[in-house]
């Protein structure tokens, strides 16, 4: 069974689509000024929507990661099925902002679910809520909306998930394209313009992916640390306001300790420059900047980031 979106006084009502719909793109919902959520009717049972993330980022350099993910999403023909990719890298080196600025590209409302080790089945489908009158409400979460929108769900961090939620997941990364609901008692057909893709950390603090999952979770797109230039060109799209002094300072820290492998990411030179810049022009001490430098790299990342300095 597939679904059809139509929108009246505020509500969206969830009905069967035909095959020759099945190839309508959804449009945007535009929700009144103040309001949290729309409510789509499922069979009889009203559900909450999320709002999308709002971001505006631009991806920069690696443009081979970007057409992995976009091809991935690609569908041939109404016999195809989008795939669903997981993007694996160290923290910090951008794979929630490539998803962002892929479904950025396809026009498509991102939503995203944070991932951690307490995540349970109902939190990653529908939750029960207490409404204002007292009584109960269901609310759909941003895997779920996106789904039933169109959009593109990110699960971010997905391999700090237990085995049991992975389990909720696997009719929707199959062929079949649905969730079961077992708190709404509700079965939820995925929209035909619907794309997902998981991003993981390459690190300790995850749980291994259980087979059945880690087979429907293909293909596998690694983001590495970026180039010099590239990372300066992120540097500055992040930080437009800083002085050139200290962004080839961070630049060349970062790429010292690409070369070593060291798990310090784009993220953590954005951070060292905005903190330097902040001091160096809170103090007036320009004439500090060295120290100030070097003071920016430790408080951000510890001593053992010094064998790194420029």
């Amino acid at each position: 069974m597939s679904i059809r979106i139509s929108v009246s006084e505020n509500k969206i009502r969830v009905l069967h689509w035909t095959k020759t719909e099945q190839e309508m793109v959804m449009t945007k919902h535009n929700i009144p000024e103040g309001e949290h959520e729309s409510q789509v009717d499922i069979q009889g049972v009203e559900i909450g929507l999320m709002l999308p993330d709002q971001f505006h980022y631009e991806w920069i350099g690696q443009q081979d990661v970007m057409d992995q993910l976009l091809a991935a999403w690609f569908v041939l023909d109404e016999h195809d099925m989008p795939l669903n990719p997981r993007l694996v890298g160290k923290p910090g080196v951008g794979k929630t902002t490539l998803a962002c600025a892929a479904a950025k590209r396809l026009d498509k409302d991102v939503y995203i679910y944070q991932c951690t080790m307490d995540t349970r089945p109902e939190d990653l489908l529908i939750t029960p809520v207490i409404d204002k009158t007292g009584g109960i409400r269901y609310v759909a979460s941003s895997l779920v909306t996106a789904m039933i929108r169109g959009g593109v769900c990110i699960l971010d961090e997905a391999n700090r998930m237990s085995e049991k939620s992975w389990a909720s997941l696997a009719p929707l990364l199959d062929t079949r394209r649905y969730i079961e609901s077992i708190v709404a008692g509700l079965k939820v057909n995925a929209h035909p313009e619907f794309r997902i893709c998981v991003t993981m950390n390459d690190d300790a603090s995850t749980y291994e992916i259980p087979e059945y999952i880690h087979s429907r979770i293909q293909p596998q797109i690694f983001l590495d640390f970026p180039e010099a230039e590239e990372e300066r060109r992120i540097l500055r799209e992040n930080l437009p306001f800083i002085e050139e002094h200290i962004m080839d300072y961070v630049v060349n820290f970062l790429q010292k300790a690409h070369a070593a492998n060291a798990n310090f990411t784009v993220r953590d030179g954005i951070n060292i420059a905005r903190y330097a810049a902040k001091r160096i022009q809170y103090l007036k001490a320009g004439n500090q900047y060295e120290g100030l430098m070097r003071q920016a790299v430790v408080m951000t990342l510890g001593e053992e980031a010094l064998d790194y300095l420029p």
